[in-house]
């Protein structure tokens, strides 16, 4: 992850921030981006061969939805081989996409992957038993998700499961505040100027709509899952696990 260049996109001033996308300059340096700025995504990655281990089943696709530049599809391929699935790797990002492709084609068994450049609204699921969203939902317009996740559960087997890790939201003003806080201390922990922390969050602003678990969870059993839990958080970003 570190072997990429340093993000540097937001260390100068700019006149006008322009709202966040997955251009070439973002997919460029967006290893180094990602680590630094989004607290636990280590744990979230380290979870999905523990969780294909369990819930995979043979026979079956696996979506990775949002994939970048397949963080989350390489950790799962050994399982995906083993057990005849298939893993398709979705995202809208061409740039994101032309990259991804080069970092599985260095695999060996990078013939399980199937990289498709789409909206994830335009997706035909098919026979799933494992869903990945690594960060992903919460770039969806919220009106949208719903539906999303309803077809995404119409397609997964019984026993099969979504993976959802994003960036929440708390009810209490003051943790909510002490969260947001806490997230910008580590970004600068992590080498972030002030300014580099304040321009990239006005980029996201209206981009990135993040919202409480509970809203989550409901979401998740209004779509037809039956079982929705927190596997892992750190601070204002966790990873949930629903069942069908």
């Amino acid at each position: 992850m570190n072997s990429t260049p340093r993000d540097t996109i937001y260390s100068s001033p700019k006149k006008t921030v322009e709202g966040f996308t997955f251009d070439e300059e973002v997919v460029s340096v967006f290893p180094d981006m990602i680590g630094r700025s989004v607290p636990g995504y280590n744990t979230s990655i380290e979870m999905l061969p523990i969780l294909a281990d369990r819930y995979l089943q043979k026979d079956s696709n696996i979506y990775d939805l949002g994939c970048s530049l397949g963080a989350s599809t390489l950790p799962i391929m050994p399982w995906a081989r083993q057990r005849n699935c298939n893993i398709i790797a979705v995202d809208n990002s061409t740039a994101m996409l032309e990259k991804c492709r080069q970092v599985i084609s260095q695999h060996s068994d990078h013939s399980s992957v199937e990289l498709v450049c789409n909206d994830l609204l335009n997706v035909d699921f098919d026979r799933s038993s494992m869903t990945i969203m690594n960060y992903t939902l919460q770039f969806v317009p919220i009106e949208q998700r719903l539906r999303l996740l309803t077809d995404i559960q119409n397609a997964t087997l019984s026993g099969g499961v979504v993976v959802l890790s994003e960036k929440i939201t708390f009810h209490e003003p003051q943790i909510n505040t002490d969260m947001i806080e806490l997230h910008q201390a580590f970004k600068g922990s992590n080498g972030y100027s002030a300014l580099e922390i304040s321009q990239k969050r006005a980029a996201l602003e209206n981009v990135l709509i993040p919202e409480h678990y509970s809203v989550h969870q409901e979401r998740l059993y209004h779509a037809g899952f039956s079982r929705v839990q927190v596997i892992c958080q750190t601070l204002n970003f966790c990873t949930m696990l629903a069942i069908k």
